[in-house]
């Protein structure tokens, strides 16, 4: 493994030095040695949209790293049904520790590039290392209180506070080098009109009707049917019911 040796990243993989997993993610609770030893075992890959990631009740023998792109996660029903539960965004962590098999179905929503590396030599690090097993705590607990406030949204919001408050979630999260305090945002939308109806519990109508509504209350603008602009993320704020 080539290392460059420099003040500021001595000792670190060339691998990480760019990554925000590194800085932002669970890979920041690991010293120079640990991120060397885990560079040695891990792998960078892309994958395209609609690809499988993890599938339900699937044996679990790797973890990743999100590096760009959005995650989709879904619960099937045993009749096939499927619901989408969750988005996941770079640096965000792949897996869940502790478990044999997944219990949910993990599929690219959008082209992403993952940072694999062996269940084995993550869950051997989180012995050495209380930092990296306080990181991936406090991201399950992070996943646990949006879980609870996407309950609020889907069980009291208006549709057109649901519509708001996803298009607000992506334009928080789908950029992970963006400043934190940008009053504005540019992005694709990562789920199709179908989709976005599901994960919200509305109509594909309903979810185009309120898109509509937004973009002529000039809250957002719309290009090519996909790419979504907001000049003020403060707007989009007060039409979600946040």
């Amino acid at each position: 493994m080539t290392v460059r040796q420099d003040v500021h990243s001595s000792g670190i993989p060339v691998l990480c030095q760019s990554c925000e997993a590194r800085h932002r993610g669970v890979c920041g609770a690991l010293d120079p040695n640990q991120l060397v030893g885990l560079a040695r075992t891990s792998s960078r890959h892309s994958v395209e949209p609609g690809a499988e990631l993890i599938g339900d009740a699937q044996a679990i023998d790797s973890y990743s790293n999100i590096l760009s792109g959005v995650v989709k996660l879904t619960k099937s029903l045993s009749d096939g049904r499927q619901q989408i539960v969750g988005l996941q965004f770079a640096p965000d962590f792949l897996g869940r520790p502790f478990k044999a098999e997944s219990e949910i179905n993990a599929e690219a929503a959008t082209a992403v590039s993952l940072c694999t590396f062996p269940k084995t030599a993550i869950e051997r690090m989180m012995k050495e290392s209380p930092e990296l097993e306080h990181r991936l705590l406090k991201q399950a607990l992070n996943e646990l209180d949006e879980a609870r406030d996407w309950m609020v949204t889907l069980g009291r919001k208006t549709a057109s506070e649901k519509v708001a408050s996803f298009l607000l979630m992506i334009a928080r999260n789908i950029d992970p080098t963006a400043d934190p305090a940008a009053r504005s945002a540019t992005f694709d939308l990562p789920l199709t009109r179908a989709d976005i109806a599901d994960f919200l519990g509305l109509t594909i109508e309903t979810v185009s009707r309120q898109l509509t509504r937004l973009r002529t209350d000039d809250v957002i603008r719309i290009e090519n049917n996909r790419r979504v602009l907001v000049d003020s993320l403060g707007r989009l704020e007060q039409r979600s019911g946040a």
